[in-house]
């Protein structure tokens, strides 16, 4: 009977480990994280944000500086972008915020242009400049319907 018992310890600790390995990878890929409180929250408003979704990094220069914490409509129904940021970064208030795709068919996310002023945003302040997300089926249907082909008689 010790055999079992002891087999059988064998057994649930083994299976715990891999449930613990499946909870940290899937909180790992899923981008979850905690930063705690005093995270410097900015706004930016965008006229089309293109398939961008919550959680889609923040960068600056390539480098994550946060996140999207939250995208709605305002009242003027344009979309609004809540960035949760890290509350160490000084963002100049003429700032550019962009909506970025990583490659050709990738990802959305937001770039931040640093400006060049020496006041910096607040939190709960809202980015002045914006730049919404290049939307590849206008692109193209702009260029088929733009095409000069010539004389056709």
């Amino acid at each position: 009977m010790q055999s079992t018992a002891t087999r059988d310890l064998i057994v649930g600790v083994f299976v715990l480990t891999g449930l613990l390995a499946v909870a940290y990878l899937s909180i790992q890929v899923g981008g979850l994280s905690y930063k705690g409180p005093g995270g410097l929250r900015l706004v930016a408003t965008f006229d089309d944000v293109g398939g961008l979704n919550t959680r889609a990094p923040a960068m600056i220069s390539g480098v994550k500086v946060g996140q999207v914490a939250a995208i709605a409509l305002d009242e003027t129904l344009r979309a609004r972008v809540v960035l949760d940021l890290d509350a160490n970064i000084d963002i100049p208030v003429d700032s550019t915020a962009s909506i970025r795709t990583a490659g050709l068919l990738g990802d959305h996310f937001v770039s931040i242009e640093p400006g060049a002023e020496d006041a910096g945003l607040a939190t709960g302040e809202e980015f002045e400049f914006t730049d919404s997300a290049l939307n590849l089926e206008d692109l193209i249907g702009t260029l088929v319907h733009n095409v000069d082909l010539g004389d056709s008689k």
